[in-house]
């Protein structure tokens, strides 16, 4: 059954944004009488019937909603600098989101080729993966925020830098302790700058490595997100 994304849902009913009515009238013609599910991205699924088909707002009847705990205990955060090619970031947020990652936030460091995003456009490919992969949590997405800025705030849990030049005994996979809530701060192609690493080991963010070959940022992102969820589904 299709999974459709609505947010405020209070009530036994709520209307679909006119992009997913036009899907759900056009593409996939539904009719009136129709059930669908529904995710509110903070944990709920819900199943509705569709009352008044209209592409440009169609209302929804409330049968019943289910409260789906979250996918683990600890939670993970990726900041991570926005691509050049902005597509790339792009895939990087879906793969993440299919996962499932917490919280991410694009980074603007000294060696970024991109220093400004879209957040808008963002937010829908996060949400779209998140129906893709019949998720019910949404991951929260920041808006971009400098290195600087982004360090001297208060990160609960482990914080990790991943580092082109750490040395292999200190790969993620080795030090990252389970259960516990992470930071994971990912550069941009040309690396981190020897001032941010410095300035990131005054903040507790240890460097690590995330392999023996060199990774594209987005790679990278992704090698990190699924050790760390791999690290703690072997634990279980």
């Amino acid at each position: 059954m299709q999974l459709f994304y609505v947010t405020g849902i209070t009530g036994h009913t709520c209307t679909l944004t006119e992009e997913e009515s036009r899907h759900c009238v056009k593409a996939l013609r539904l009719k009136n009488g129709d059930q669908i599910r529904i995710t509110d991205g903070l944990g709920r699924f819900y199943l509705g019937r569709l009352a008044d088909t209209d592409p440009r707002g169609t209302l929804v009847e409330i049968i019943k909603y289910d409260q789906v705990p979250p996918l683990h205990s600890w939670k993970l955060h990726i900041a991570i600098a926005p691509t050049k090619n902005i597509e790339r970031f792009e895939w990087f947020l879906e793969k993440a989101t299919e996962i499932g990652i917490n919280e991410i936030t694009p980074l603007i460091c000294e060696h970024s080729e991109r220093t400004a995003v879209k957040l808008p456009r963002l937010e829908k490919v996060v949400i779209s993966a998140l129906k893709q992969s019949l998720g019910a949590w949404l991951p929260t997405l920041n808006e971009a925020q400098y290195f600087t800025d982004f360090i001297q705030q208060d990160h609960p849990g482990q914080r990790f830098i991943a580092w082109c030049e750490t040395g292999g005994g200190s790969e993620l996979s080795r030090i990252c302790q389970m259960n516990t809530d992470t930071v994971i701060l990912i550069g941009p192609e040309g690396d981190f700058s020897p001032a941010e690493i410095s300035l990131a080991k005054q903040t507790n963010f240890i460097p690590v490595s995330l392999g023996k070959r060199r990774l594209r940022t987005e790679t990278a992102g992704i090698v990190a997100c699924h050790t760390v969820d791999l690290l703690n589904r072997l634990e279980q």
